[in-house]
């Protein structure tokens, strides 16, 4: 990152500071997104087949059927 001369907000001190004192954060960060938001593409078909297996939901869920 580069370092400006200029004004640096605490919150920039708080995080620089926070990255200093915990070592590996950033990569712990990076893996917890892979786990959680990066996935691999999943193929039309894969789709159709997730889709069509899913179970309609009632309206009213505590009502018996009719």
């Amino acid at each position: 990152m580069p370092k400006f001369t200029g004004y640096v907000s605490d919150h920039t001190k708080f995080i620089e500071e926070l990255k200093s004192k915990t070592p590996g954060m950033e990569q712990r960060q990076i893996e917890g997104r892979n786990l959680l938001w990066d996935k691999a593409p999943i193929s039309l078909d894969e789709q159709a087949r997730i889709q069509e297996s899913r179970l309609r939901q009632q309206a009213y869920p505590y009502q018996t059927k009719v």
